[in-house]
């Protein structure tokens, strides 16, 4: 088992430490910085408005450098948390509660640093189990049919609830956007064209990019725009590595010790978990935390292990992420389900043949994730006070630069102005997603799984002859079918013992 896991990652970082594939993941991984550090923007956003500029690249070199962006976000969001109480995306929110009480203690210096080693570990552990899982995963997977790839496909979208927030309707409006969208196109089964309205630029379907840059990226931006993002002033900070103040303490290392471990293995597990992801996994992390602390009255007020332990969980959960979608091609975040539709822009469909088709590219993505936490630490550290004057720009001068880049990524895909109006509706549904309560998430998700569960579901009936027994008569299939009911009738289940007692006190 050990060796296995060796040869693979000495196979792997054979491939992710060409020349190429080097520079882009640095860049991937400075960029995905960059992105964390202006709030509401987030790895999702940043993946589908850069997209379009990996075209070109080489499958693998695309997807290592869109991948450093994803994970390389999780850094730079923290430096806003801890600097002026703002998180760049959801899965740093967390980082807040201790992380900004640290600086005003004047402890910004060591709390960065501490961050910053705190997404290493969590991140290269992620990698690691990463490691010793994917292969796993993937041999049992291997003997799948369309209808047990349909059954996890199904099981994927049923876990869309844990990303629609308490409004389950909005989000399930929201799901069904994507599904609208996703049938749009030619039927590929039948051939029949499907809400073309006679449109030759639809026949082809709508593509991926136009409604993933519109949903996260336009959108967002009307949405900050919406709230005076744009409009607001925050103190600065001065930061120096050079200073002794910079550094944290022993006593902040001795008391984080096992924090670092129990972060990790928590947000790992939330990652793997699909609709679960870093933002579940951070406040899980620093819930635990809280509750095994001798001393959980410090926790809100600047403790170290208060900032350790989302840090190393959110950071683990983007690495465990990973597992469910390179095995079985099952994205459980936003982020994860734009890079779904990367994937298969440049053809490559994960699952469990993945590994067995394209060793070298699993491998390769694996083992820069690695290579990535190495490069992102050091620049946490080092490049601190040229992070923080990042912040010094104007946000107004953001907007329009995001825009452009939308616009002309959107637009050199196809040189279709067609895709450019699609990209400029997607963002206005977007803002209007973000502004009552709705889930482009959600949408983007559904949009990815769409198309795939109707091939899939189309394929089991065609072997069957339109038999639903296809989906029970296999071991695999019938187990993947009990676990859809179970998720399907906990909640019906639950929601009926609730009116119950309703009922039992009102009588």
């Amino acid at each position: 088992m050990l060796a296995d896991m060796i040869a693979n990652l000495g196979f792997g970082l054979s491939v992710a430490v060409t020349p190429t594939n080097l520079l882009f993941l640095m860049v991937g991984a400075f960029v995905g910085m960059v992105v964390g550090l202006f709030p509401g923007f987030g790895p999702a956003a940043g993946i589908a408005v850069l997209i379009p500029m990996t075209f070109g690249l080489e499958p693998t070199t695309a997807i290592i450098m869109l991948a450093g962006i994803y994970y390389g976000s999780m850094y730079g969001g923290t430096i806003t948390s801890i600097l002026i109480n703002t998180p760049g995306e959801s899965a740093t929110v967390a980082s807040t509660l201790d992380g900004y009480p640290l600086a005003q203690k004047g402890r910004a210096g060591p709390a960065l640093v501490m961050q910053a080693i705190a997404s290493f570990i969590g991140g290269t552990v992620g990698v690691i189990l990463i490691c010793a899982l994917a292969p796993t995963l993937a041999s049992f997977a291997a003997s799948f049919g369309p209808s047990e790839y349909f059954l996890i496909i199904l099981f994927g979208l049923l876990l869309l609830t844990t990303m629609m927030g308490e409004n389950k309707l909005n989000g399930v409006v929201s799901a069904l956007i994507g599904f609208v969208i996703a049938m749009v196109g030619v039927d590929v089964m039948s051939g029949v064209q499907r809400f073309t309205f006679g449109s030759p630029d639809l026949i082809g379907g709508i593509y991926f990019v136009p409604i993933a840059i519109g949903l996260f990226g336009i959108g967002e931006l009307l949405y900050c725009i919406y709230i005076g993002q744009h409009k607001k002033k925050v103190k600065r900070l001065k930061l120096s590595f050079k200073s002794s103040q910079f550094w944290p303490s022993k006593k902040d290392y001795l008391e984080s010790k096992f924090t670092f471990a129990r972060g990790s293995l928590i947000g790992f597990v939330a990652g793997v978990l699909p609709g679960s992801g870093a933002t579940i996994g951070s406040i899980l992390g620093y819930s635990i935390e809280k509750k095994l602390a001798k001393d959980p009255e410090k926790f809100g007020k600047g403790e170290m292990r208060g900032l350790v332990a989302p840090e190393t969980a959110n950071n683990a959960a983007s690495a465990g992420a990973m597992v469910p979608l390179l095995s079985l091609g099952i994205p459980g975040s936003g982020a994860t389900a734009v890079l779904l539709g990367a994937f298969m822009m440049w053809g490559l469909q994960p699952g469990p043949m993945l590994i067995v088709n394209d060793p070298g590219f699993v491998w390769g993505l694996i083992a820069s994730m690695y290579l990535g936490n190495m490069v992102l630490i050091l620049l946490s550290i080092l490049a601190i006070p040229l992070f923080v004057k990042f912040l010094d720009i104007p946000y107004v001068m953001v907007i329009p630069i995001v825009v452009l880049l939308c616009v002309i990524g959107t637009y050199t895909l196809h040189f279709s102005m067609v895709e450019t109006w699609m990209l400029l509706v997607a963002g206005l549904l977007g803002f209007c997603m973000k502004l009552y309560g709705y889930s482009p998430a959600a949408t983007v998700l559904a949009l990815v799984l769409g198309s795939m569960a109707e091939e899939n579901l189309l394929q089991s009936l065609i072997i069957s002859g339109g038999d639903l027994s296809i989906f029970f008569e296999r071991p695999i299939s019938l187990v993947l079918s009990l676990i859809v009911i179970v998720v399907i009738a906990v909640p019906v289940v639950m929601r009926l013992i609730g009116r119950k007692r309703l009922l039992k006190k009102a009588l």
